[in-house]
Order: structure tokens, then sequence, then C-alpha cells
């Protein structure tokens, strides 16, 4: 669903090596060299001698009603990226390193003004037409004119694209301290101009469209199944980045109403790959016969992404939800301990940084230049920040007895912060100065939220507050959450490890006015709009650490989400019909380089 897939598309990187593009180069590292020299064979994560052929079956839940995953109308199905290619690709063992597709050569000065691409004379729509400069920018185009908001905002610093030569393309930069822009543009896909010109980009439909990427769509039933084709004329099958990937004749994704079916059908055969969120089910779901004797195989694949940010997520734009103090209060009433323990089998950790599980989360006091950083905004941000480590609250206790203590602490902080914001109680409900309750909705879009949100919401009835649980369709709760139409949601952040451009579409003010950017909270703050442009133009890693803390620590302290919980592994399971390479790369699991053992036979 575009509201997930969307969250993909903001792992960028911000941090690139100037020494390393005084001239054209086949690939782009996020700082000192790439991985893989010039000439290599092939990604150390992919078989090369993968066989091809078979059918990969997975599975999504909810619906969907357009093929065009790119614009802020319609939900479309999971795995429309195999249609398109990009300039490059990026590598699942580095932290960012792109590397040569569409465009065989890359070019940037030191001072980043602008990023040059020479277009591979083999590149190829699969119709057969060739790819050329003028796709290219077409392409830049229309993706900041009629694509989703999220491109005007991403390609904001971009100010032109222009052809060179015969098959080269230029983007001139208005701005010279944006170090991530060269590499943002290397992840744009290409789309045919001449495929389009008789078609409105801006309209949702179900045509499948025309790509240059290893699948083309095969058959839709709108809502229900998408199935994707190998092209077998694939221009770049034979191409180092993509040796030994894209080896399934036939990739088939279905979608159910809800978790529990989709469980059900995967223990049917139904499909045949699951990534795994839901902790319980991990814990206590796979007991049938197929697990039992080896068909289906489970694994707890750790990995070294950032975790990101999970929680409890307040529309700031409500009143209700403007004062920081209410915010804070209402974390209080959370109670992670006793969900992780009865309802999680003790499986996560809880998350007190938006970058969690990596080096650029604000972990102890700050000091040195992240202190530095700060000392600018003193008085204009929490104090908090300078004196205290943020963790979210606690329910410790190993006894229902002293958890009941915890919980009964918790709830007086709570009222006593609501008290200093104005509030107090009346005849058992909460009320402001001029006696309008203090009541909320809580809007899911997974049934499986409900297990954690109910307890918070009877927590939070105990100190005179209303909030409704409700769960609503995926496609209600998509428009809903473009419009910012809600009161309060659970929000997934998708972080890089390597920050850059997608933080202005989170925090900035700017963003909090346009509807479907991901600035959720409404957050509104010149401080954090400055720490965001720091984040931007960091001119090191150590620059990029230091900042980024920063930013961190401000948002933390802001009370913007009450954090969940994360866990720094991929929980999947799959029928055993796959072949898997021997190396599993520690940033993405690269599902496209599996195959089929049929196809073996």
């Amino acid at each position: 669903m575009k509201l997930f897939n969307l969250t993909a598309l903001a792992l960028a990187a911000s941090l690139i090596a100037p020494q390393a593009f005084a001239a054209k180069s086949y690939a782009i590292a996020m700082h000192g060299s790439p991985k893989y020299e010039e000439g290599f064979k092939h990604f150390d994560y992919a078989n090369p001698n993968a066989p091809k052929g078979g059918e990969l079956k997975l599975y999504d839940i909810g619906t969907f009603d357009s093929l065009n995953p790119f614009i802020l109308k319609g939900m479309s199905p999971t795995g429309m990226g195999r249609v398109f290619d990009t300039l490059m690709v990026k590598s699942a063992d580095e932290p960012f390193t792109m590397y040569g597709l569409i465009a065989k050569r890359v070019e940037t000065p030191p001072d980043r003004s602008w990023v040059a691409f020479e277009i591979d004379e083999r590149a190829r729509f699969n119709d057969g037409t060739p790819v050329t400069p003028e796709d290219v920018i077409w392409s830049f185009e229309i993706l900041k004119s009629k694509g989703h908001p999220f491109y005007r905002a991403y390609y904001g610093s971009v100010k032109e694209a222009l052809k060179e030569g015969e098959n080269g393309v230029r983007f001139n930069f208005s701005e010279g301290d944006n170090r991530e822009l060269p590499l943002i543009i290397t992840e744009m896909p290409v789309f045919p101009k001449h495929y389009w010109e008789s078609r409105d980009f801006s309209k949702t439909t179900l045509e499948p469209p025309l790509g240059s990427g290893p699948y083309r769509v095969k058959t839709v039933d709108p809502g229900r199944s998408i199935t994707y084709e190998r092209v077998s004329e694939y221009w770049a099958k034979d191409l180092p980045v993509n040796k030994g990937q894209y080896n399934f004749d036939t990739i088939k994704i279905d979608y159910y109403r809800d978790q529990t079916v989709a469980m059900e059908a995967f223990k049917a055969g139904e499909y045949t790959f699951r990534l795994e969120n839901t902790a319980k089910v991990w814990a206590t779901g796979y007991d049938f016969p197929a697990v039992e004797d080896g068909r289906v195989v489970k694994l707890n694949v750790p990995h070294g992404n950032s975790t990101g940010m999970q929680g409890y997520a307040f529309n700031t734009r409500r009143k209700l939800f403007s004062d920081p103090k209410v915010r804070e209060a209402l974390s209080y009433a959370f109670d992670f301990e006793s969900a992780n323990r009865q309802l999680f089998h003790s499986a996560y950790t809880r998350t007190d940084s938006y970058f969690d599980n990596s080096e650029l989360a604000g972990t102890g006091l700050p000091e040195g230049e992240e202190l530095k950083i700060l000392e600018r905004y003193r008085g204009r941000v929490p104090e908090e920040v300078f004196t205290k480590v943020y963790h979210p609250p606690t329910f410790e206790g190993s006894n229902p007895k002293e958890v009941n203590a915890s919980l009964r602490r918790n709830l007086i902080k709570a009222r006593d912060l609501l008290t200093e914001a104005g509030w107090k109680v009346e005849n058992g409900k909460l009320v402001n100065s001029e006696g309008e309750p203090f009541s909320f909705e809580i809007m899911l879009y997974a049934p499986a939220f409900e297990r954690i949100s109910l307890p918070f919401a009877k927590n939070l009835e105990r100190l005179g507050i209303e909030a409704r649980v409700r769960t609503v369709d995926t496609t209600q709760y998509q428009n809903r959450v473009e419009k910012f139409d809600f009161d309060m949601i659970v929000v997934v952040i998708g972080q890089s490890l390597s920050p850059g451009n997608e933080q202005r579409d989170f925090w900035s003010s700017e963003a909090a006015d346009v509807e479907g950017s991901r600035n959720l909270m409404g957050v509104r703050d010149p401080v954090v709009d400055e720490l965001v442009e720091l984040v931007i133009s960091a001119p090191s890693r150590e620059a990029l650490v230091a900042r980024t803390k920063a930013l961190d620590r401000v948002l933390l302290w802001s009370h913007y989400v009450i954090p969940h919980f994360h866990i720094a592994s991929w929980r999947i399971a799959y029928w055993n019909e796959f072949g898997i390479p021997e190396v599993i790369p520690p940033y993405n699991l690269p599902i496209d380089a599996w195959w089929s053992l049929k196809a073996e036979k």
C-alpha cells in the first residue's frame, strides 16, 4: 500500500566524500569509497548461477485501486517498484552506495552544486524504446508538477534538469551545501515520455504501466491480487547490479482483510513468504504441522538498520494537543512493560529515540559538537534537553502489586502535569477552564493495535479522559491521514543511517501545511527547521551524527509521540521451496536474490 511504500522512499543518504567524485564514476558512496570496485561481477549477496523460474507468492493487508504509486490519489499495490528502473541502484550491504543502472556514469563537483549522468545506451523501456535524456528530464518535471507532494519537497532544492550532449543529463541545484542531493537524484524512477504523453499522470489508473524494470504487470484483480511477470528481454538483466537477482518468473501478491485471515492463508500455502510483525503470532502462531516437519522455515534475522520510531502520534494541529505538558502527561498512561510481558512475550525493547539502533540516537547527555549546536537554542528548547537523558515513563514491577504502584505514581504525575496545563476533574471528567471535556479518538488501521490501545485508553479514563479507540478500513485511514483529519494515530517513521532531505517532509513547518506530507504531528518549530537544515548540510559523517543527535533530542523532549517499541531483527517465515544465497546483507532482506527450488529441477 502506498502509505507504507512512501516510507521506503524516505531512505536517502546525506553525506558524500568530495574527493571521490571529481571525475565520472561508476558509483557514488555515502562517504569513503564504494565497497565494490569498478568491473565487479555481482553483489556478494546474489548468486550469479541462480536459476530462473517458479513463482514467489506474497501478501498484503487491505486493498488497492490504482497502479500509479507516484501520486497522492488512490492506493497502489505492493511491488510496483519492480516495474520501474531508477537512474542508479543501492547495494544492500553498504549504508548508502549507489551503482549504475539506467545511468552508467555519474559526476558531481566538490561543492555539490550539480550532478550529471551519462545514460547507458543499452537502456530500454519494455516496449523496446531507448531510454533518453528527454525521458529523464520529463520524469523529474512530472514528479514535481503532478506527483505526490512528497516529491516537490524531496526535489525542492533542484533548480533545473538539462540535457548535456547526446546522452547526458545534468541537474543544477539551487543550494550548494545540500550534500545528499546527488544521491537523491540517483533514486529517481524514469518514465517513458512517449507513453505518458497520451495519458494523465495525475490520475489513478488500473492500466498496467510501461516501465523499464525487471517485471511488468501481468494480471490485476483490483483490491484482491496482482501478478507480475519477469521480463525475459529485460535490458539490464546481465548488469552486475542485477546478476543473480529477479529470478522468479512470476510474483503474485494476494490481499487480505486482516492479519488473522492472512495467517490462515499462509498456513494453507496460499502464499509462501511472510514477514512477521506481531510478537504474539511469532511466539504462538507457528505451531502448525508444516513448521514442525520442516516444510515451513521460521527465522529471526538480525539487521543493522535504524529501527526508527513507532508510537502514538499527537496531531498538534488540534488545540487539545497543542500544549507539550498535555502530551507529556498522556505518556504516563501508556504501560509498555505490562504489554511487553503479557502480550509480546518480552520480545520488544522500548524505543527512546527517533533513530534507535544506530549511532544517530541521542544517548547520554549532550556533549562536544552536539552540545555546541544545542547551546545556540538554549531558552528556545526544553531545558531537559541539556539536563536529562530521555526515557519514556516506565511501569516497573515484578508482580501486580508493584505494577499497580507504578501505575498510581505515573497517573499522579500525569494529573499534576494536566493541572499545570489548566485542566481539572469535575464529576469524574477532565475539563478545561471553559468546561470542555478532554475527549479524543485514537484511529487505527490494524486491529492488532487494539490490544495495546484499549488498556492505554482505560488508564486515561482514570484521569477523566475519554479516549475512543476506533479501527477503520485502510482506504478511510489513508484518506484521513493524508488530510491530517485525526486526533491520534500510530505512526511508523522509518529512518536511514544517513538522514537528509526527507527530514524536511517529517518535521518542517512548511510540510506541516502540505496535505500528504509526513509531518503528521504538525511540527511547527523554527528550531527544528534550523536543525533539519543543519542535518541536510552536514559536511562530514561526524557532523551528521552530532546534528542528528541534536535534532533527535529536541524532538523527543517536545513530546510529539508516545514511543512504542522495536526489535532489531527481521522475523521471517517461508515455505521451504526457495534457494537462498549464503550471504545475508545487514541493511535489506533482498528476496529478489532468492530463487525457486522448483526451477532447479
